[in-house]
């Protein structure tokens, strides 16, 4: 069994638009239910998990109560940092649960075909992440703001969502990081320090986390490109 975790307890400041960027639309479709009907169609994906803010709860609930075809699914409060609102996530998987995801609920153009490969690279390896090639030149600096080095651009990636792992590994890993208060940047961060393996399984530069209002007019264009 898998069970996806959908992190949106946000505050979505840089969106300026007053309210959690999850419940705006894309096309007349919100950013929330078109990234959950990707995961639906997937007979790979058992169970759905959002998570988001003490307000939201309701109109979560509501918003997905609406919607045909979904996965059976569950609504939880969220918390502080991103980290906080996934441990509360981990705590409604359902036990027989193999393999979880965390997906960014504000990545709504992620495909079928990378959640797939990302959970048969965790079923293998025990953790998988999806990522594309980076295509910018990265500099690493000091505190004066000077460059220290230029790491070699084919060594690294963009880090996106699903990021999936064996059950056992992820929920170590988030007890491990309570035990030492330590804050990640993402899931895989966690299972590195543990020492856990995380194969990069191959994604598309048009799974972007929708963040700005920009990004908004960059998805819409792609959904219309696609006749989505």
């Amino acid at each position: 069994m898998t069970t996806a975790i959908f992190p949106a307890a946000g505050a979505s400041r840089r969106m300026g638009k007053g309210t959690n960027k999850i419940f705006l639309e894309l096309l007349g479709e919100s950013i929330l239910i078109r990234t959950l009907k990707t995961f639906s169609e997937s007979a790979r994906v058992d169970f759905l998990i959002v998570v988001t803010g003490a307000g939201e709860v309701d109109a979560a609930k509501k918003l997905l109560d609406a919607t045909p075809n979904l996965k059976p699914y569950a609504v939880t409060i969220g918390g502080t940092e991103r980290q906080f609102s996934i441990s509360n996530g981990l705590k409604l998987v359902p036990p027989e649960t193999e393999i979880i995801l965390v997906h960014d609920a504000a990545r709504p153009l992620v495909n079928l075909a990378t959640i797939e490969s990302v959970i048969d690279a965790a079923e293998i390896f025990g953790g998988a992440i999806a990522a594309v090639p980076e295509k910018n030149t990265i500099k690493i600096i000091d505190a004066e703001g000077f460059v220290k080095s230029t790491p070699p651009r084919a060594e690294l990636v963009a880090v996106q969502t699903p990021q999936a792992f064996k059950k056992e590994i992820l929920l170590r890993a988030y007890e491990q990081s309570a035990a030492d208060n330590f804050l990640g940047t993402d899931d895989a961060s966690l299972v590195e320090r543990i020492g856990g393996k995380v194969k990069i399984v191959q994604s598309s530069y048009t799974n972007i986390k929708v963040t700005t209002p920009e990004d908004i007019q960059i998805a819409e264009t792609f959904l219309k490109e696609k006749n989505l």
